[in-house]
């Protein structure tokens, strides 16, 4: 399954607290992508405004990476690059409109886009949108 939360803050210098812990395990044992709001409704003892302080410092640290889907609300995922000691963990994403949850593509490859002279890339974020096997039949 991979190192345990404490470990993680530990190797990303991220001061252990109870707070950063239960931030960190509700992320580590979700199988997609999650906003503050969905990480409040999981954690209904924690404060909204310490879990936008856990995954600002999350983020700032590299334990985690934000997805902008077009949902309005930005989701939040562990970075799996750890596991290989990459700095960075960018695959697509896909939101589906039906039911608006968001999944990761892990094992698809962000398309290279030509960007025009002087223009530099640094942080690409690919979603695709339309529907999840559940909800294809629906719509």
């Amino acid at each position: 399954m991979g190192k345990d939360i404490e470990n993680l803050l530990r190797e990303k210098g991220i001061k252990i607290s109870a707070i950063r812990i239960l931030v960190g395990k509700v992320l580590q044992q979700s199988t997609m992508p999650l906003s503050a709001l969905e990480i409040e409704q999981a954690l209904a003892t924690v404060d909204r405004s310490s879990i936008t302080r856990a995954l600002s410092l999350f983020t700032s640290k590299g334990l985690v990476h934000s997805i902008d889907d077009g949902s309005g609300a930005t989701k939040y995922e562990l970075c799996h690059a750890y596991e290989n000691d990459s700095h960075s963990d960018l695959h697509p994403h896909f939101h589906c409109m039906g039911c608006g949850a968001t999944f990761c593509l892990n094992d698809t490859e962000i398309p290279p886009v030509k960007l025009p002279e002087g223009f530099e890339a640094v942080l690409p974020n690919y979603v695709i949108k339309g529907y999840c096997p559940k909800c294809a039949g629906r719509q």
